[in-house]
């Protein structure tokens, strides 16, 4: 088990930084000639996409590498730089990042199923991160730590997305090959949701890595 958990700990580390390094680089001058805003240029000229857009994808970034080193057992024992990574992340998801992604999912275009795919995901992360910030305040700490994990799962939801669309590409039909988008959307958190429940299930050691 212990094993298993350090080799998804480094494969999460890795994709995250690739992620959200891309991420920093390719948006953080705020610059609108990208190749996906050009693809959404319609949702662009409404007004409302953009905002939307760039709380979403600047602070899941910034929520993806808080909420990693939270399940550090060298940040949980620094009790005041763990606490100041929670709040950061509880309040990015509510304020920015979910929020964001509902704005964004109004634009989606590829089908009612991937739409609904968005859209539960981002209202399960919310679920999910808001009963973890109450388990907290009430110090249980077990529940708090189990419905972070889910948290971060659907989170992670944005790091699988890229990395699936990435290997649909590179050995698949790409996304456009008739519902590859449609099971990629889905592949990108169900299972994530899914491992976190196993591990939620049979880890003794609320946290299971340590780095």
């Amino acid at each position: 088990m212990k094993i298993a958990v350090k080799v998804l700990w480094y494969f999460a580390f890795f994709w995250v930084f690739i992620l959200c390094a891309g991420t920093f680089v390719q948006y953080l001058s705020f610059k609108h000639d990208t190749q996906f805003l050009y693809i959404k240029r319609q949702a662009v000229a409404t007004g409302w996409y953009l905002p939307a857009f760039y709380c979403h994808v600047l602070g899941s970034s910034a929520l993806l590498i808080a909420g990693y080193f939270q399940f550090s057992q060298k940040v949980y024992r620094n009790r005041p730089l763990h606490k100041a990574l929670g709040k950061l992340y509880v309040f990015g998801v509510l304020f920015f990042a979910s929020p964001g992604a509902y704005v964004m999912t109004l634009f989606v275009n590829r089908g009612a199923g991937v739409f609904a795919s968005f859209l539960i995901q981002n209202t399960l992360w919310v679920i999910f991160t808001i009963a973890g910030w109450l388990y907290i305040l009430k110090g249980d700490v077990n529940n708090h730590i189990k419905m972070m994990r889910y948290s971060y799962a659907l989170a992670f939801g944005a790091v699988m997305l890229r990395f699936y669309i990435w290997l649909f590409t590179v050995v698949g039909f790409g996304i456009n090959f008739n519902n590859n988008y449609l099971i990629i959307a889905f592949l990108s958190w169900v299972p994530n949701l899914l491992l976190a429940g196993i591990i939620n299930r049979y880890s003794k050691n609320p946290l299971a890595v340590s780095v």
